[in-house]
């Protein structure tokens, strides 16, 4: 049975906006994280009716820019979730879901490298639990949900041929502790696939930014860095490597993506989420201080360096456009404006 069977087919160009989409249940892991506020709007503005899981320990927090509404918080069902605890998972899963999309990670590649071992049990175990719930519901009978997991372009690793267009039969060769992770949750999700039948989507996103993003990752970092350089005056940012090139999408083209997957995806498939347009971080360094009104020398500073930075990320999409017509909307442009307007207000 196919993704379509399920959900509402969405119609040429909206992506899945459709009246007739209301009713339609959707479970969001991760749902209080950078992506998942903007998914859960966009979910909503689709007429699903959503479930939104958080970390217990962690409630729902204010994102800047890309944070929801007192009004959409209040359309979402949350339920507390702790991936590293089978009951909890069990207890989220228990209401009959339609789709399921599974964000929840250790999101930081800083943060993985810093205990590898926590990053394996929260995104390869914690999706394996995810799937073990879902695949249990399937064979009771309660119900037959889309499962869509969200990796990373990262489990390409630094790739066979330097500056191509990765595809989604390039080989899964992983060189960081968060790549690695990710790799073990598409292994996870894939298996339970083809020995059960559970409908399994795979996702993998290139590097995205947008409002509410925090500055642990690049662009938030870097903007903020240059807006403080402009209000003191100072004349050199400090940078970590900026040889590598990569693409940045819009946070609201990647949820655009999950959005028509959980429609056209096709299950035991994995997706490139990306535009196939790539720049240097240098170039993207002075592209923003331009936007900043800011001329600073950029200053390398170890502490910044990523011990195993791929020298060049970029994907092809095609994949994605053929099977759901999606494609970007959004220019790099608007993305770093709408960071820096997010961190200005």
């Amino acid at each position: 049975m196919g993704a379509q069977s399920r959900l509402p087919h969405p119609g040429r160009d909206d992506g899945g906006r459709r009246p007739g989409a209301r009713g339609v249940k959707v479970f969001v892991t991760g749902a209080d994280g950078f992506v998942g506020r903007w998914l859960i709007r966009r979910l909503l503005d689709d007429g699903r009716d959503v479930s939104g899981a958080v970390r217990a320990s962690q409630p729902v927090s204010p994102g800047g820019g890309g944070d929801l509404t007192p009004e959409e918080r209040a359309a979402v069902r949350w339920v507390p979730l702790e991936l590293t605890d089978q009951e909890s998972v069990r207890r989220c899963l228990e209401p009959p879901y339609d789709a399921v999309v599974h964000l929840a990670a250790v999101a930081s590649a800083l943060e993985a490298a810093r205990d590898p071992g926590y990053a394996w049990t929260v995104n390869a175990g914690g999706t394996a639990r995810i799937v073990h719930g879902l695949t249990q519901a399937k064979t009771e009978g309660r119900a037959d949900p889309l499962l869509l997991v969200i990796s990373t372009s990262e489990v390409y690793g630094r790739g066979e041929a330097a500056f191509r267009l990765r595809v989604e039969t390039d080989p899964v060769a992983p060189c960081s502790p968060y790549a690695a992770s990710k790799a073990g949750s598409e292994l996870a999700t894939l298996e339970a696939w083809r020995r059960t039948g559970l409908r399994v989507v795979v996702a993998r996103p290139f590097a995205h930014t947008g409002p509410g993003q925090d500055t642990r990752f690049v662009v938030p970092a870097l903007a903020q860095r240059l807006t403080v350089a402009k209000r003191v005056g100072a004349p050199v940012v400090k940078v970590g490597n900026l040889e590598p090139v990569r693409e940045f999408l819009h946070v609201r083209d990647v949820v655009d993506a999950y959005a028509r997957l959980l429609v056209r995806g096709q299950p035991g498939e994995i997706y490139n989420v990306a535009s196939g347009e790539g720049i240097p971080l240098e170039q993207l360094f002075f592209k923003l201080a331009d936007l900043v009104g800011v001329r600073p020398i950029p200053e390398v500073d170890p502490e910044l360096m990523r011990r195993a930075d791929i020298a060049h990320l970029v994907g092809d999409g095609s994949k994605l456009r053929a099977a759901t017509g999606w494609m970007p909307r959004y220019s790099l442009d608007d993305a770093l404006r709408d960071v820096l307007d997010a961190q200005a207000n």
